[in-house]
Order: structure tokens, then C-alpha cells, then sequence
């Protein structure tokens, strides 16, 4: 489990959006409260959120790039490509880190260990310290209320930030569609 974070993807109908909060801890301090965990990638075709330390996370979204813009912005097969080398490289695998990346059409999970995983529902994931608070309620949201995208993402993680102490409610999000 990763503290200080929480990043939660929803691919809708009608758009994908990804959010996350913005607190960083470091032990059982907080160091920072509006810290920004999500980007935009590949000429804003691709949305990415990251769940470890600041470094690591830099590292990993510039790589990620890389792949993106080899595999010409074709997510499936830089994600693929993305988690042999992150599973390769001896430093980067050993770290206790994690992505969400999705555009409108997929949405994966990945990690350090080289998984590569689609959610069940092929439409919610998340990650971090309250990522379940957060895909509970986003599944709960989706089913019994009829809020827009980036709306339920919000409202996940603000219930997350309610429940998790390594989540705050500085909520920030980015949107395809």
C-alpha cells in the first residue's frame, strides 16, 4: 500500500478523467498539501496518475513518454512495452510505486513488478493509500447516481479523503473528451 496519495480513473461514456489529491507526507508529517500527482501525456491524449515518491514518479512519466511517443501514442502496445523495461530496469522495478494511464478507449494499472492490469469493469481504477475508499464510492456513485464524469471523480475522492488520513481534499483532475 502506497501512503500520502490517492489517484482514481474513470472512463465514461463521454469522457475519461483522472484525479488525485495533493498531499505528500513524508513519515506522520505532511509536507506539502497541494501537490499535483496527475498529467497529461503524448500531446494530451493520455492521462496518467502516480502513486510513490515525487523522483520516482518524474522518472517513470518521462519514460512512459518515451514509449508513448516510439509506440506513436498507441497505448496498448506502450504499456506493454512500458512495464518490460520498468520490470528490467534493476533500480526502477524495486520501487514501491504505481500508474494508472488511460485515454478514452483503455485503462490500465501498472506497476514496478511488471503487471499490467485492465480493471474488471474496463472503467474504474485506482491506486494509493485510498484508492479503495475511492473505487467504492465510484462504483457506488455510477450505480445510484447520475453525476458526470469528472463529477464522480471528485465526489469518489472526497469521500476517500474523508475516510483516509494520507488523503486530503485538494482534489485536482484532467479530462479527455
Amino acid at each position: 500500500m502506497f501512503d500520502a496519495t490517492t489517484i482514481l480513473a474513470y472512463k465514461g461514456k463521454n469522457k475519461a478523467v483522472i484525479g488525485g489529491d495533493g498531499q505528500v507526507t513524508f513519515g506522520q508529517s505532511i509536507l506539502k498539501s497541494n501537490a499535483t500527482k496527475i498529467r497529461t501525456l503524448h500531446n494530451g491524449e493520455i492521462l496518467a496518475g502516480f502513486a510513490g515518491s515525487t523522483a520516482d514518479a518524474f522518472n517513470l512519466f518521462d519514460m512512459f513518454e518515451e514509449q508513448l511517443a516510439h509506440r506513436k501514442g498507441e497505448l496498448i502496445k506502450a504499456v506493454i512495452d512500458f512495464s518490460k523495461a520498468w520490470r528490467k530496469d534493476k533500480v526502477l522495478r524495486r520501487l514501491e510505486a504505481m500508474m494508472i494511464v488511460l485515454n478514452q478507449e483503455h485503462i490500465f494499472i501498472l506497476t514496478g513488478n511488471g503487471d499490467v492490469v485492465e480493471p474488471e469493469d474496463g472503467e474504474i481504477a485506482a491506486i494509493g493509500s485510498g484508492g479503495s475508499y475511492a473505487i467504492a464510492a465510484a462504483r457506488a456513485l455510477k450505480k445510484h447516481a447520475s453525476l458526470d464524469e469528472e463529477s464522480l471523480v471528485k465526489e469518489s475522492l472526497n469521500v476517500a479523503a474523508d475516510l483516509c488520513i494520507y488523503t486530503n481534499h485538494n482534489i485536482k483532475t484532467l479530462s479527455l473528451g
